[in-house]
């Protein structure tokens, strides 16, 4: 509606009236000057949607972004056929809210985007801008690559001029893979409030659907609707969640809704299983069949590397070998390129793939040499996020690749050209995966590194000059899953190292990296570090006295707040063992005055022991000792943990004093 600059007035309360729910919260932000300002002189009135003064406060209060609206409607009309329809509607407050918009959309020979469109309003309200397709990004989803020149990803681009703005995210999806029907998580990120967020599914009662629920209780999701062909669900009025020290992966404690179908389609493959052991006969027989052929040459030449070795973990080390000493990892996530691994015989000739195409190439080597070996799907993460094993689907977002050993199995990252073989800590350790054997699939747990397993052992020495210099020398040698935090620091540049380091020991003033080598036993997956340091004024002279920490090299110092309303349980994820033995050496002409007290600690969440031994009088021997145990511990729990971690990190700054005779 085209309003003049001078309104009559049968104009002006026409639009009054349209406008009162808004004037009224206008007029509770005391706007109202600046609104009737807007009328009166804008020479143009436009229909006014989404004004960010209508979000409720406890939505908006610690708010990166406020999800208006996010409905998402799936329409699943066949085995062969299935919709999916998105509207999100999102306002950002600022630019750490950008990602809550998730205006982005995929597309294959698989996938057809039918639509896709954004509307950007402003604070008020005001349309500023309409966003159609030609004018969204639409690129490759893997660049560089022409293998995956199908795969496109269509995103927003947009950089707003001022804050809060709202969009407007509308997208439709049709697709033959009902495999994949994409699960519900209403909360998808911290500090984003939700107004509300529905989901509508709609579907055939021959395909037997099914879904698994998490948390729904916990969040008030209510289920409006459940028949034998529909589902639908609701949320409202979220406050913007925070995260909490050590809370388990987000999956974890906030709702979700996972779905299937017992008859699907993946990538125009028909398929019906309704456990995991019809799951892996149909993946093994439609997906993976036909995909191991490996040139004659390298049949030959992998034989030859392996000559008379009959062991069958032995022949997988020197496959293992050749394929980290040939091929390169493109990243790529599942789906991406179809769940078919590329041929074996592709990866052999261009020498690269995906986690999928090196896992299957691996397969088909070792296949050459009489060696079983079976495609492994599982959810690739720091997080130890588990394949539901009550739950036939596609799950996963990672493949490695399982060889039988006796009762057990040892699992291969076959993306890796560094990872000692058969190792998994920190990314596909101790976690539900579905193994696909032709006889069909198979739930197993992964490798589970326990606590005092993930060791890192420090032997070294320093000595306090007058002047209160350190000099001092270390060999940390770390195993298990603080092997897998360490190994990475030989190929990194000389910069980066020291500024690891200077990171690791910040406790350390003025320190001067002097020398650094490594030594990576990947046989026995042993790490060793030495390095030698010095560091000006480590210790504060005070008259005839030196002020100095004997726990120069292995303080804890994170900081865990204090939680008076915790909502969450608490996680330690992956336990660990560090044990220290320094010797100190002090400044001739100096003795001791006062030492800290030997101390030793344990409670349900680990052993914490110190001690200074005196070896003569300039010598002396600290020892330390930390042990957290792995766990789930409840909200209550928190407290008491802190309080622990906060003893220890006091008495790991504790200070000795040296007086000059």
């Amino acid at each position: 509606m085209i309003v003049k600059t001078n309104l009559n007035s049968i104009g002006f309360f026409f639009i009054f009236g349209y406008y009162k729910s808004f004037f009224r919260q206008i007029l509770k932000h005391k706007l109202i000057i600046f609104l009737f300002t807007i009328i009166s002189f804008a020479g143009a009135a436009q229909k006014i949607k989404y004004p960010s003064s209508l979000i409720a406060d406890s939505l908006s209060t610690n708010a990166n972004a406020v999800v208006r609206l996010n409905h998402q409607e799936i329409s699943i009309s066949s085995q062969r056929n299935m919709t999916v329809f998105i509207n999100r509607i999102v306002t950002v407050y600022n630019k750490n809210g950008l990602g809550a918009v998730d205006a982005i959309s995929g597309y294959d020979k698989s996938r057809t985007l039918n639509s896709i469109e954004a509307i950007i309003y402003d604070a008020f309200g005001n349309e500023i801008k309409k966003i159609k397709r030609k004018d969204f990004i639409d690129q490759s989803a893997v660049s560089g690559s022409t293998l995956f020149s199908d795969d496109r990803v269509v995103y927003l681009d947009y950089t707003p001029i001022n804050y809060p703005f709202t969009v407007n995210f509308s997208c439709e999806i049709e697709t033959s893979s009902t495999a994949l029907i994409p699960k519900w998580m209403p909360i998808s990120d911290y500090y984003v409030g939700i107004e509300k967020s529905t989901l509508n599914v709609t579907y055939k009662n021959d395909l037997g659907f099914k879904k698994k629920e998490f948390n729904l209780d916990n969040f008030k999701v209510k289920k409006t609707l459940d028949t034998s062909t529909q589902l639908s669900y609701s949320i409202e009025g979220v406050v913007p969640q925070k995260p909490e020290d050590l809370s388990p992966d987000f999956i974890k404690i906030y709702p979700r809704v996972i779905m299937g179908l017992e008859n699907f389609n993946l990538e125009g493959v028909d398929g019906t299983a309704k456990n995991w052991k019809e799951y892996g006969q149909w993946f093994s027989e439609k997906i993976l069949n036909g995909t191991c052929d490996l040139p004659e040459q390298t049949v030959i030449k992998i034989k030859s590397l392996i000559g008379s070795e009959t062991d069958p973990i032995k022949k997988a080390k020197i496959v293992y070998q050749y394929l980290q000493n040939k091929s390169r990892y493109i990243s790529v996530q599942v789906g991406i390129g179809g769940f078919k691994p590329m041929l074996a015989s592709d990866v052999d000739r261009l020498s690269y793939g995906d986690c999928k195409a090196l896992s299957n190439y691996t397969r088909a080597l070792l296949n050459a040499v009489d060696v079983p070996a079976f495609y492994t799907e599982l959810y690739g993460d720091s997080d130890k996020i588990d394949i539901e094993s009550d739950f036939t689907s596609v799950q996963g977002n990672h493949v490695i690749l399982a060889i039988p050993n006796q009762n057990d199995y040892v699992f291969l990252e076959c993306t890796s050209q560094d990872d000692p073989f058969g190792f998994q800590a920190n990314f596909t350790d101790d976690r539900n995966v579905v193994i696909i054997k032709p006889e069909g699939g198979e739930i197993v747990r992964t490798k589970n590194y326990e606590g005092k397993a993930n060791s890192q052992d420090s032997k070294g020495n320093f000595t306090i000059l007058e002047t209160g210099e350190l000099k001092g020398s270390i060999e940390i040698v770390s195993q298990g899953t603080q092997y897998g935090r360490k190994f990475s620091l030989e190929k990194m540049q000389p910069s980066d190292k020291e500024s690891r380091y200077k990171s690791y020991w910040n406790n350390i003033n003025n320190l001067n990296i002097k020398n650094v080598s490594f030594v990576n036993d990947k046989d026995k997956i042993i790490f060793t570090e030495k390095v030698q340091i010095s560091a000006d004024s480590y210790g504060t002279i005070s008259g005839n006295k030196i002020f100095f920490v004997p726990n120069a090299y292995n303080q804890y110092t994170s900081n865990i707040k204090k939680s008076r309303n915790r909502k969450t349980p608490f996680e330690i994820k992956r336990g660990f063992i560090d044990n220290d033995e320094i010797t100190i050496t002090l400044p001739a002409g100096f003795a001791i005055e006062a030492l800290p007290e030997n101390v030793e600690w344990s409670n349900k969440f680990g052993v914490y022991k110190s001690e200074l031994i005196k070896k003569d009088g300039l010598n002396l021997i600290y020892k330390r000792s930390l042990f957290m145990k792995r766990g789930l511990y409840p909200k209550e729990d928190f407290e008491e943990y802190r309080q622990f971690i906060e003893k220890v990190k006091r008495n790991d700054n504790s200070k000795m004093i040296i007086v000059k005779n």
